[in-house]
C-alpha cells in the first residue's frame, strides 16, 4: 500500500512538472497564456454568421480567439434555417459578428432572441448601403463585401471589437489587420485593372440574383439585369423572365453568369432564349467555396469571380 501511494504521489508530481512544461512551451512571445485553465484568461469564443465574416475573423484574431461559423461553404444566408446548435453557440457566445442589412434573416432572429449577454456587431450596417428597390420599397442592399473598400473598413472594426475583448492583445489585433488590409488594398487595384481589359460595350454583368451592384459600382460595370432581387427567398415571374430575355437580346453581352448557391437551371433556359452562353464557372456570391474549389477564402473568390467575369466578357485577365 505505502509503495502504491508513492508511486501515485511520484506520477502526481511528474504529471504536474509536465503539464506546467506544456503551459510555458503554449506562451506567446510576450509571455502570455493563449487559453491555458488557470492562466488568468481564456480566449473569448466568437461567432460569426457567414463563411465570408468568419475568414475576415480569422484573419486578425488567428489563434487568440475561439471561432464558431454558423454557415458552412455553399449555404445561402437568405434562406437558411438555424439549428439548435447555432442557438447553443450564439448563448455562448462573447462576441458575434453577423452582417446585418437583412441578408441573414433567420439567423438574425435567433441572435436577437438568444445572444443576449454577447457584444452583437452588425458588420454590413457601419457602411452607407446601396439602397434597391424592392417591390416599391427602398432596401439597403446587404452585399457589401462586393467593394473591397467596404471590406477594409469592416476588417477594421473586427479588430477594434477583439481588441476591446481582450485589451491584452490589442497590438496582435491591430498588427493582423494592418497585414490583411495590405493585401486587400493590392486586391482592390487589381480588380479594377481586369476590368479595364472587358472591350467597354461588354462591360455588362448578367446574373442570377442581384448580388453584385457593390462590385459593378465600385469596378466599372454595369448591372444588366438579374433574375432574383437581393433576396433569393422570392421566385422570379414569367413577366421577369421575359424582360431579363430581352435586355440581354438589347445588350447583346457574351455571357451571363450562374451563382453556386442557386440553381442555374432558370439561368440557363434564359440564356438560351436570348442567344448567350452561360459562364462555364459559377459566380461565388453569399458564400465562400468548399475546398479545392479555388474560393476558399474573400481574396479567393474575388480573384476567381473577377477570372471568371473577365475572361467570358471578351477581357484578358492575369490570373495564375
Amino acid at each position: 500500500m505505502i509503495k502504491s501511494l508513492v508511486f501515485l504521489w511520484g506520477r502526481r508530481r511528474w504529471v504536474a512538472a509536465f503539464g506546467l512544461a506544456i503551459g510555458l512551451c503554449l506562451a506567446d512571445g510576450n509571455g502570455s497564456f493563449l487559453a491555458l485553465a488557470g492562466s488568468g484568461w481564456a480566449r473569448p469564443r466568437v461567432v460569426a454568421t457567414t463563411t465570408l465574416i468568419a475568414d475576415w475573423v480569422e484573419q486578425v484574431g488567428q489563434d487568440r480567439i475561439q471561432l464558431t461559423s454558423l454557415l458552412q461553404p455553399g449555404m445561402d444566408p437568405h434562406i437558411y434555417e438555424p439549428t439548435p446548435a447555432d442557438g447553443v453557440a450564439l448563448e455562448q457566445a462573447d462576441l458575434v459578428f453577423y452582417n446585418g442589412y437583412n441578408l441573414e434573416p433567420g439567423l438574425m432572429r435567433l441572435i436577437e432572441a438568444t445572444a443576449q449577454q454577447a457584444r452583437r456587431v452588425a458588420l454590413a450596417e457601419i457602411l452607407e448601403p446601396i439602397v434597391a428597390n424592392e417591390d416599391g420599397i427602398p432596401t439597403p442592399d446587404p452585399h457589401v463585401w462586393g467593394n473591397v473598400e467596404n471590406v477594409i473598413l469592416m476588417v477594421e472594426r473586427i479588430a477594434q471589437e477583439l481588441a476591446e475583448q481582450v485589451p491584452g492583445e490589442a497590438t496582435f489585433f491591430q498588427t493582423n489587420a494592418a497585414a490583411y488590409r495590405a493585401e486587400l488594398e493590392e486586391l482592390h487595384a487589381w480588380i479594377g485593372e481586369q476590368i479595364q481589359t472587358i472591350p467597354p460595350p461588354n462591360r455588362v454583368l448578367v446574373t442570377t440574383h442581384d448580388a453584385f451592384a457593390y462590385y459593378t459600382q465600385a469596378y466599372g460595370l454595369k448591372m444588366g439585369g438579374s433574375l432574383l432581387g437581393i433576396s433569393t427567398e422570392e421566385q422570379p415571374s414569367a413577366q421577369t423572365v421575359a424582360r431579363l430575355v430581352a435586355e440581354i437580346r438589347a445588350l447583346q453581352v457574351p455571357a451571363v453568369f450562374a451563382e453556386t448557391t442557386l440553381n442555374p437551371a432558370l439561368l440557363q433556359t434564359v440564356a438560351t432564349e436570348a442567344g448567350v452562353k452561360v459562364a462555364e464557372q459559377k459566380l461565388y456570391s453569399d458564400s465562400l467555396g468548399e475546398p479545392g474549389s479555388g474560393a476558399e477564402t474573400y481574396i479567393a473568390m474575388m480573384r476567381l469571380n473577377t477570372c471568371t467575369i473577365v475572361a467570358a466578357l471578351g477581357g484578358s485577365p492575369e490570373c495564375s
